[in-house]
């Protein structure tokens, strides 16, 4: 299991792009551009703008564009508005999601 690289703690908010390598833990507000290899957005984040990352793991709230090279979860706490590009989608029960999916292969 990799560790995690970076991490944007529950007092912070961003507004702007954000690229990190490696495994990028949110917890705050951010408003803009996220780039990384995984993205987990924990319950306390709240995310307006795009995600690209390889994962993306959704337990707080996204508004806008998500683009996972291999997967979105959508977690039991999540919600998503917005549209997403993805190999896989998981959405577990609890989890929510409004918009359009694009699967790709």
């Amino acid at each position: 299991m990799e560790k995690l690289q970076s991490f944007l703690g529950d007092s912070s908010k961003l507004s702007g792009d954000l690229y990190s390598s490696g495994i990028l833990r949110l917890d705050g507000i951010v408003v803009g551009t996220i780039r990384a290899e995984e993205v987990i957005l924990s319950e306390t984040a709240s995310i307006e703008g795009e995600i690209a990352a390889g994962k993306i793991i959704v337990v707080g709230k996204v508004k806008g564009t998500l683009k996972a090279e291999d997967v979105v979860e959508i977690r039991a706490k999540g919600y998503v508005n917005g549209n997403i590009v993805t190999k896989r989608l998981v959405m577990l029960s609890g989890g929510k999601f409004n918009g359009r999916i694009e699967m790709t292969r």
